[in-house]
């Protein structure tokens, strides 16, 4: 197995694939940015690839969103949460004083924002495509300290300075595990569900028709987010993440449901959810309801009533 993830070596995304256990002897190989592992995975190059998608803190991370949406079709097939807590590393020697400049991902800065202005409030920050490639630019000269994880420290030359620093205690990060389009894993019973919907024609209640699909059987969302198509201002497309899986009765008539009514649906996955959670399934929506309902349609139909 190959598996692609944003590097360079130290990210936290790397610490995520490491977690897994088919991870294990696996080879695995850091791309630049998001896009670049993705499109890594689509011309085969490798068999997996895994990226962040969500932060309990910063939301959803847009560029893994949109990508899945609208590049060529991918699979989410797994999901790992990671605690994430970050460490100020720099060079050996530096102290707060001499800090003007720290680096990170666009999605550190804000999880720390607080922090950085009560200890370093005259630095500036410096976007990178990775923490890790933060860490880096700080070994290379280019910045003075950089927002990481202290994983990072030692394969950087680095010292950490700080640790454990954050603004909202206990943030958690899920990152997808990804496949070429494949056949969805078994359902296990704590399974969630990740799909796209692309409304044809705006006009008033146009989302509301869609909620109504996943309420009327029960199904719980855990994510919604909307996202820009680029087809040009107000056309938006709707990502939505729910409990259950798409062998479950109510889960396939909700796509069908789904289907009848948005101009497109694209199936990002059905696959075990990390945090284990079995969904409470209201009465009226086991797939024995749903069978039992055809049944007594069909007896109807053939004047069995």
């Amino acid at each position: 197995m190959r598996f692609a993830y944003l590097g360079p070596q130290g990210t936290f995304t790397e610490a995520a694939l490491r977690s897994l256990p088919e991870a294990d002897g696996a080879e695995h190989i850091p791309y630049a940015t998001v896009p670049a592992a993705l499109d890594a995975l689509r011309r085969g190059e490798v068999d997996s690839a895994v990226v962040a998608l969500e932060n309990s803190v910063e939301g959803s991370v847009p560029t893994t969103l949109d990508e899945l949406a609208t590049g060529e079709p991918l699979q989410i097939v797994g999901e790992v949460q990671l605690p994430v807590s970050f460490a100020l590393l720099v060079r050996p020697g530096t102290q707060y004083a001499d800090i003007k400049t720290v680096a990170s991902h666009p999605h550190a800065q804000p999880q720390c924002r607080r922090w950085l202005e009560a200890h370093v409030p005259d630095a500036e920050w410096r976007a990178a495509t990775s923490n890790a490639e933060a860490a880096q630019m700080v070994a290379d000269g280019y910045y003075d300290a950089a927002l990481a994880g202290s994983f990072a420290a030692a394969r950087y030359g680095l010292s950490v300075l700080a640790e454990d620093i954050h603004d909202v205690a206990d943030a958690v990060t899920r990152f997808v595990v990804l496949c070429r389009p494949c056949v969805p894993p078994p359902r296990t019973g704590m399974d969630k569900t990740t799909v796209v919907a692309f409304i044809g024609e705006d006009h008033p209640g146009a989302l509301l028709e869609i909620l109504n699909e996943f309420a009327i059987r029960g199904i719980n969302l855990t994510l919604i987010q909307s996202r820009p198509t680029g087809a040009g201002l107000g056309s938006y497309l709707f990502w939505m993440d729910f409990e259950g899986h798409v062998a479950d009765a109510r889960v396939g008539e909700a796509l069908m449901g789904l289907r009848r009514i948005c101009a497109d649906v694209r199936f990002i996955g059905s696959y075990p959810r990390a945090d284990k959670v079995r969904p409470e399934i209201r009465r009226g929506t086991h797939d024995a309801d749903f069978t039992e309902a055809a049944a007594w349609l069909t007896a109807i139909r053939n004047g069995h009533a």
